[in-house]
């Protein structure tokens, strides 16, 4: 099932839009030598504002490196990462660190909550590390449209693994980021709060104008998306645009079926 925004998504945006985040002749070897193996082969991608972009390959593709290297938490061998119109391989730690917190959100298949923390205090955490004021209107918003407004004052331990979800989506977005990763965000959820979690993320995009990029090997999760990115050997292969579970699974079953060279990374 598509789960599509209510106007038709394109693969090309807009001459008049940049993209949020570039990445340009990414190359990624793990290693040196002849033990050194290639998890990106020079990737060239662009994610555009207010576009859901879900990343899917095999075992190995090199996808979950992609992410970690757009999301400056891996530095690449070369090529350029770009958010904006800042190149990620010419920062500093410094930099790099402010980036992470003011402009890019992350949402992780372990929800990564502060167990001694409530709900409250995890979604606004970042912005308390940034000595930032909440804008408690967008938090609200945020709050009210992943239905945590009556477990703000629970902590993890009190909550189901997909509310736990909801307040890491809901941390991802309180700062209003220019692009939000969501590495496997399904991944330790049932198929219910699964649902749940996919179907805000579609919301933050459609009715936000949130850009998110998600790593995922479930192609139902990647019908919610706008377009898809197939990786194989550590490089794009294939693209779609409105995509559907079954679209998605059948391109899948076709990148599966490739000979398998060396490679590393998800």
């Amino acid at each position: 099932m598509s789960h599509a925004a209510a106007e038709p998504a394109t693969i090309t945006a807009p001459p008049s839009l940049a993209p949020v985040a570039r990445a340009v002749g990414l190359h990624k070897v793990y290693g040196a030598g002849d033990t050194g193996v290639v998890a990106l082969d020079r990737v060239d991608a662009d994610f555009w504002p207010g576009q859901f972009t879900a990343i899917m390959g095999p075992s190995g593709s090199g996808k979950s490196t992609l992410m970690h290297c757009l999301a400056a938490l891996d530095t690449p061998t070369s090529g350029a990462v770009f958010i904006g119109d800042a190149d990620l391989t010419r920062l500093g730690d410094r930099e790099l660190t402010r980036i992470r917190r003011d402009r890019i959100g992350f949402v992780f298949q372990s929800f990564n909550l502060v167990p001694t923390l409530t709900a409250w205090e995890n979604i606004t955490l970042p912005l308390a590390i940034a000595r930032r004021t909440p804008n408690r209107a967008w938090l609200d918003t945020v709050i009210d449209t992943v239905g945590l407004r009556n477990r703000l004052d629970h902590k993890p331990n009190q909550l189901s693994g997909g509310q736990q979800q909801r307040v890491a989506c809901a941390r991802a977005l309180a700062g209003r980021p220019d692009i939000v990763f969501a590495d496997e965000p399904t991944g330790n959820l049932d198929s219910v709060s699964g649902a749940e979690v996919l179907g805000f993320l579609r919301r933050s995009v459609s009715e936000f104008g949130q850009t998110v990029v998600m790593v995922t090997h479930d192609p139902g999760a990647a019908g919610y998306a706008d377009r898809v990115l197939f990786l194989a050997d550590g490089g794009i292969v294939d693209e779609m645009a409105d995509p559907t579970a079954e679209r998605v699974l059948d391109t899948m079953k076709h990148l599966d079926a490739r000979p398998a060279t060396a490679a590393a990374g998800g």
